[in-house]
């Protein structure tokens, strides 16, 4: 049963047609970087709800979620009809694996794995100082459509330009050529080799660990295509090398 808390959307960004971002004003929330949170608009028969992933850090006061309106939804359209001021209900908890705390310690090397909206959790993680001060190499897979698509890049070129030995984003754009960027989808290329090239990182089961986040498609061929180089799915009772968070 789920419990609410009132809030209200403070901002809303479209960065292209059918995607947005919208920050949140409520009571304050505890959760971990990585986590999602259910958020819920009320209709006549009571609250619909979906959850999605937040982007802000636990320590900011607002929380964002950045979404694509799927025409055939129920939710999703309703929420693309709501602006600034207009009520929003948040779940009063916090699920999901991909936290830091998940990561066993012999870990040096993390890899995200995100298409479309998926993004979202990494830049939470991206934003906190601890994953700095953890990991050795931090690579960003991040996979849309379109450049139009690829929200945030911004801010992921100049986490690139700031932590320049540390960090590294590797943009996929897979139906239009872009520059600086692979036209191509990161699937294809951890299936070629090439991803392991373009990251300068192999994949080793002593020291890397992925997070994958995005459609379910791409979660399934990545989860097979990396239990056959060796790596195994993780949960909190057998620790492994993939932790994953479907959004359909």
């Amino acid at each position: 049963m789920i419990t609410w808390q009132a809030g209200k959307i403070v901002e809303k960004k479209e960065w292209c047609e059918d995607l947005y971002s919208i920050k949140i004003e409520t009571e304050t929330l505890p959760f971990k970087a990585g986590q999602f949170a259910n958020i819920g608009i009320e209709i006549d028969d009571g609250i619909i709800n979906r959850p999605y992933s937040l982007v802000n850090t636990p320590d900011e006061p607002l929380l964002e979620v950045h979404f694509n309106t799927v025409k055939e939804g129920r939710f999703s359209p309703l929420l693309t009809t709501q602006d600034i001021g207009s009520p929003i209900s948040v779940a009063t908890r916090a699920g999901g694996m991909l936290t830091l705390d998940q990561v066993p310690e012999s870990r040096t090397e993390l890899l995200f794995c995100a298409t479309g909206t998926g993004i979202g959790p990494f830049l939470s993680l991206l934003h906190t100082t601890a994953i700095w001060q953890r990991f050795d190499k931090i690579i960003v897979c991040y996979a849309t459509k379109t450049a139009a698509e690829m929200a945030y890049r911004v801010e992921l070129n100049v986490l690139e330009l700031k932590y320049p030995t540390q960090f590294q984003f590797i943009p996929f754009i897979t139906r239009e050529v872009s520059e600086g960027a692979i036209h191509s989808r990161f699937t294809t290329a951890l299936a070629s080799g090439e991803l392991e090239t373009f990251a300068n990182a192999p994949l080793n089961v002593n020291s890397s660990h992925l997070m994958l986040c995005g459609s379910s498609a791409m979660i399934d061929e990545m989860t097979t295509l990396l239990e056959q180089k060796g790596l195994s799915r993780h949960s909190r009772q057998q620790p492994g090398h993939i932790a994953i968070e479907k959004y359909f």
